[in-house]
């Protein structure tokens, strides 16, 4: 894990993230169960010297991320006695400036650069098959790590959303949502900042298998063995076509055009009222949740 390297009191939770080798496949964990698995700093680093040491592994062929606890992640940590965005740490994924010293929008723009859309589309490009084990909550920064992972098995009673517009913001950093969702569905999703079911999403065709929540990891790591048998350099050259196809289809410039529009709606909240955040945080999130969306239109 990356150390901090300024002033930042952050409390000592252990191994936030565990790693596992189970024959060819690395399992990877997030591990803050106490708070959902909410991706605070050391987290994110944790997360990239995990996947950095299964790549690095050559005996590695396919890698699992997952939740440990009751949910898979409730998204970024935005209120918990681990959240360190005023930790210095050294940058991995943008060349950027740090954000610690640097004030209003600058500060903001620069650390969400790093640790959330810069590590995402790093991981993204991770050249081994990665697959995402979720159960639980998958929520807003939790979606983020669902989808830059290639295949997405969820346990039936997973559920999905992303409610950041509630603080007036176009949806999380690394905005996938028109093309993981399709562009209607994306917009209801947002629109209504409402849950959507495993079954839906598989429906949609964010998630490749929904199974038995006691056959989630039996299903999980099945299809990763399954992968195993396919040859190394085939899979990361078969990775980088799929991948390259997507960004043929306006994924990351539309991604980097969000972007911007993202933090212009955190200065706008931040002119206008308390925050950058609108006035939410984590407690008033989670009471102004609304019901699911169901497939018929209605709610539930």
């Amino acid at each position: 894990m990356t150390s901090a390297h300024t002033s930042g009191v952050v409390p000592d939770e252990g191994e936030v993230v565990t790693y596992e080798r189970r024959g060819p496949i690395a399992v990877v964990t997030m591990n803050r169960p106490d708070y959902r698995n909410a991706q605070n700093s050391v987290m994110t680093y944790a997360l990239d010297a995990a996947f950095t040491r299964a790549v690095e592994d050559g005996e590695v062929q396919v890698i699992v991320l997952a939740g440990n606890g009751e949910h898979f992640s409730a998204g970024h940590d935005i209120g918990t006695p681990g959240r360190d965005h005023h930790v210095r740490y050294e940058n991995k994924a943008a060349l950027w400036w740090d954000h610690l010293d640097r004030p209003g929008g600058d500060q903001r723009y620069a650390r969400e650069l790093e640790v959330y859309l810069g590590m995402c589309r790093r991981w993204r490009e991770i050249p081994k098959p990665t697959i995402a084990m979720v159960h639980g909550a998958c929520i807003a920064g939790g979606l983020m790590l669902a989808w830059v992972c290639d295949l997405i098995v969820a346990s039936e009673d997973a559920f999905f959303s992303d409610p950041v517009v509630r603080m007036g913001i176009p949806g999380v950093e690394y905005f996938a949502h028109p093309w993981v969702l399709g562009p209607r569905r994306a917009k209801e999703v947002l629109y209504t900042g409402e849950r959507f079911s495993a079954a839906q999403a598989h429906e949609w065709g964010m998630v490749n298998r929904v199974v038995p929540r006691e056959a989630l990891a039996t299903e999980t790591f099945a299809l990763a063995e399954k992968i195993c048998t396919m040859p190394q350099f085939g899979l990361a050259l078969t990775k980088k076509a799929v991948n390259q196809c997507e960004d043929q289809m306006g994924l990351r410039a539309g991604m980097d055009s969000v972007f911007g529009l993202h933090h212009f709606a955190h200065a706008h909240n931040a002119e206008v009222g308390a925050d950058s955040l609108g006035g939410m945080n984590a407690k008033s999130m989670k009471t102004t949740a609304t019901p699911s969306i169901v497939s018929d239109g209605g709610t539930r």
